[in-house]
């Protein structure tokens, strides 16, 4: 399994950004699907996570502000970003588990700054 993240960049608070993250092999519409991200220093945590039926969690942080999304005839996945703050700075990081073992993106950056 190969995970692909992009979209990170330099925005504004108060501003959008929207990852995608494309994976490779036949299994992503069957899998449970998590955006994390890390501040360095500190631990990588969950920001929100979508079932292969659809249905998602937030972590309290991002709640009412991040939609998680995915494509399955695209293998893609989304976290659709707004109302962005300084806090959320950070590398975003899209991952699937998959036979027990847990696949990582190589990570975008996300910069929220003025």
């Amino acid at each position: 399994v190969q995970l692909q993240a992009s979209g990170g960049g330099l925005v504004q608070p108060g501003g959008s950004l929207r990852l995608s993250c494309a994976a490779s092999g036949t299994i992503f519409s069957t899998k449970t699907m998590t955006w994390y991200r890390q501040v360095p220093g500190k631990e990588r945590d969950v920001v929100a996570a979508i079932t292969s039926g659809g249905n998602t969690m937030y972590a309290d942080s991002v709640k009412g502000r991040v939609t998680i999304s995915r494509d399955n005839a695209k293998n893609t996945l989304y976290l659709q970003m707004n109302s962005l703050k300084p806090e959320d700075t950070a590398v975003y990081y899209c991952s699937i588990l998959v036979g027990g073992y847990r696949y990582w993106g190589q990570g975008t950056l996300v910069t929220v700054s003025s």
